[in-house]
C-alpha cells in the first residue's frame, strides 16, 4: 500500500497484516512499545483542518515511537487561511522532504484528492474526512474486539447511535463484513440513519432493545452535531431514554458483551457514566491500541 484512506477497499489479507503488525508493538501490559528506529529519517506531517485530540495526539505518540520526526500543522495560523489553496499548501510541503502526510479534514474526498496529486513516494493516511471515513480508528476498533474476543466469524456486533453522520461507522462496517463478523446490526433514529444502508450487509433495527439482545459487541457512536443541520433530534434528554447506552439495555447484550466508544464521549446522552466506567467498557483501551494501531499503518505503508 501506498497510502491508507478507507478500509472499503482492504482485502482480509491486508487488514489481518494491519492487525498482526499492530499486536507486534503491543507490550505484555496492553501498552505500546516506548521506541523502535523502524522510522528513524522519516519525516511525518500531521495536517489538520479539523479539530481534534485524540486522534492528532496518537499519530504524534505513534510517529515518535517510530523514530520518526513528526510536524504538526497549526492550521488555524497556517497560509491556508490566507488564502492558499490546500494543492499550494501540499507542494509547499513537499517541497520540505516530506514522506507521509496524515490528513484530517471536514470534506469527504479531501485525503483522496491529496494523495491523486502527491508526489511519488510519498504516503497520505486519511485521519477522517467529512463524513466519508475514518480507517485507523476503525482499524484499532478491530484490534478492541479482537483482542477481547478473538475470531470474528461468530460474533455479532451492534453499532448504536448517528450512523448518518459518522465517518467511523462506515469504516468499521466495511472492515467488520471483510473479517467475516456473523452479524452487522445497527440501529439509530429514523432521522440519524442512512438510507439504503442494508447493501452494505448490515441488519437496520428500529428497537435499540432488539438490536442489542445477544450481542457480543456494543459499539456507541458520539452525536455529530457540528455536522447537523436542522433539527435532527428532540432533545438530547430524549435521545439519551430511547436510544442512550445505559446498565439495563446493556444488560440484554451477551453476559461477556464488551462496550466500545470511539470517543470523546458525551455522558448522559450516548452512554450512562456507569457503563462508560463499568467492567465491561473498554474504551480505554482502545485509545492505547490506536497508538500501536497507527504505528502498524505507518511502517507498512513505509515498507518496513
Amino acid at each position: 500500500m501506498q497510502h491508507f484512506l478507507t478500509t472499503e477497499s482492504l482485502t482480509l489479507d491486508q487488514l489481518t497484516a494491519i492487525l498482526d503488525t499492530a499486536e507486534s508493538f503491543i507490550n505484555a501490559d496492553g501498552s505500546s512499545v516506548k521506541k523502535v528506529p523502524l522510522l528513524r529519517g522519516k519525516t511525518i506531517v500531521n495536517l489538520f483542518f479539523e479539530a481534534s485530540t485524540r486522534t492528532r495526539s496518537t499519530f504524534e505518540l505513534a510517529a515518535k515511537r517510530l523514530s520518526a520526526d513528526i510536524l504538526t500543522m497549526n492550521i488555524a495560523a497556517s497560509a491556508t487561511v490566507k488564502g492558499e489553496s490546500l494543492l499550494d499548501t501540499l507542494r509547499n510541503l513537499e517541497a520540505m522532504h516530506v514522506d507521509m502526510f496524515v490528513v484530517r479534514h471536514q470534506d469527504s474526498g479531501a485525503a483522496e484528492f491529496l494523495s491523486q496529486h502527491i508526489s511519488p513516494g510519498i504516503s497520505v493516511i486519511n485521519a477522517g474526512d467529512g463524513r466519508h471515513a475514518h480507517p485507523t480508528q476503525a482499524m484499532l476498533d478491530m484490534f478492541t474486539i479482537r483482542r477481547h474476543k478473538g475470531a470474528f466469524d461468530q460474533l455479532k456486533v451492534t453499532i448504536v447511535g448517528d450512523l448518518l453522520h459518522s465517518r467511523v461507522a462506515r469504516s468499521q462496517i466495511h472492515a467488520l463484513r471483510t473479517l467475516g463478523a456473523k452479524e452487522i446490526r445497527v440501529v439509530a433514529p429514523r432521522t440519524l440513519m442512512p438510507t439504503q444502508l442494508e447493501g452494505l450487509g448490515v441488519d437496520v433495527y428500529d428497537s435499540v432493545e432488539s438490536a442489542l439482545s445477544g450481542t457480543d459487541v456494543i459499539i456507541t457512536l458520539r452525536l455529530q452535531k457540528e455536522r447537523m443541520q436542522g433539527a435532527l433530534l428532540p432533545s438530547e434528554r430524549e435521545y439519551f431514554q430511547l436510544f442512550g447506552l445505559t446498565s439495563e439495555r446493556v444488560a440484554l447484550a451477551a453476559k461477556d458483551a464488551i462496550v466500545m466508544h470511539p470517543g470523546p464521549i458525551n455522558r448522559g446522552v450516548e452512554i450512562s457514566s456507569s457503563v462508560a466506567d463499568g467492567e465491561q467498557s473498554v474504551i480505554l483501551q482502545q485509545v492505547s491500541y490506536g497508538i500501536a494501531v497507527r504505528m502498524a499503518v505507518m511502517s507498512i505503508l513505509a515498507g518496513q
